[in-house]
């Protein structure tokens, strides 16, 4: 059964860095995008950054752009997140996903882990 596990989340300081890691198992069939979204109780849930697995394009939401980056690692089944000069408005439960679709501006992944918590102080 597809399987999608974060990891690498917890709490530092305005500033710190983090690197969250998803590890994917029982992925038996093509997708076309991977990434990584966030929630607040409360608020909607943001697309934070989408990998197109053709070209390995990638977005960004404008509140993250030059700040995280999100990679992937094909052989090890990973894809990460590097979130650094994090800000307190970054606190939030981080989850990746994989789409049968293509990096778009909604969110439509088909295959969700159980997130990672971040908690950004200042």
């Amino acid at each position: 059964q597809v399987q999608l596990v974060e990891s690498g989340g917890g709490s530092v300081q305005f500033g710190g860095s983090l690197r969250l890691s998803c590890k994917g198992s029982g992925i038996t069939f093509p997708y076309y995008s991977i990434g990584w979204v966030r929630q607040v109780p409360g608020k909607e849930r943001e697309r934070v950054s989408c990998m197109n697995i053709r070209d390995d394009r990638t977005y960004y939401a404008e509140s993250v752009k030059g700040r995280f980056t999100i990679s992937r690692d094909s052989a090890e089944n990973t894809v990460s997140l590097q979130m650094n000069n994090l800000k307190p408005e970054d606190t939030a439960v981080y989850t990746c996903g994989i789409s049968l679709k293509y990096c778009s501006d909604y969110i439509v992944y088909d295959y969700w882990g159980q997130g990672t918590q971040v908690t950004v102080s200042s």
